[in-house]
C-alpha cells in the first residue's frame, strides 16, 4: 500500500497517516483478505487448494498468509471437482464419452486440479479411462 501511494505521488507523512488509519479501522487486514479470497477461490470459482493459492499470490497476498489459511485438505478438492464437473456436464451432455471425458480433464487441469484428484473424480463416471 505504501508503494502505490508512493508511485502516485503522496508525501511519507500523508502515507504514514493513511496507513496508520487504514490499519486501525481493519482495512490492512491480509489475514481477513486471505478467507474472504480463499471461500471467493473454492464456493464461487470452484478452484483446487493449488488453483485458489495461485488467485491469493495474484492479488499480492504473503505466501505465508496464504500457508495459514489454505490448508492441505483433499477431500476439499476432491468435493469441489465433483461440483464443477456436476455444472459442466450440463452443457456437455450432448457430446461424445471422449470429448466429454477430454473436455472435463482440460477443465479441471486449468483450475489447477492434480491430475491424480482429476483421475479420482473422472473415475467415478463412465468417462474414465486409464490413459489419461
Amino acid at each position: 500500500m505504501r508503494e502505490r501511494l508512493r508511485k502516485k505521488g503522496f508525501f511519507a507523512d500523508i502515507i504514514t497517516q493513511t496507513v496508520e488509519a487504514l490499519r486501525k479501522s481493519g482495512f490492512l487486514d491480509d489475514t481477513a483478505l486471505a478467507e474472504n479470497l480463499k471461500r471467493e477461490a473454492f464456493s464461487r470459482k470452484m478452484l483446487s487448494r493449488n488453483g485458489a493459492k495461485q488467485y491469493m499470490l495474484s492479488r499480492g497476498i504473503p505466501l505465508p498468509v496464504i500457508d495459514t489459511a489454505i490448508v492441505d485438505d483433499e477431500r476439499t478438492d476432491i468435493e469441489n471437482a465433483k461440483r464443477l464437473v456436476e455444472k459442466k456436464m450440463k452443457v456437455l451432455k450432448n457430446y461424445g464419452p471422449e470429448i466429454i471425458r477430454r473436455r472435463l480433464y482440460n477443465v479441471l487441469s486449468r483450475r489447477g486440479y492434480a491430475s491424480e484428484t482429476i483421475r479420482t473424480v473422472l473415475k467415478d463416471n463412465i468417462f474414465y479411462k486409464e490413459d489419461i
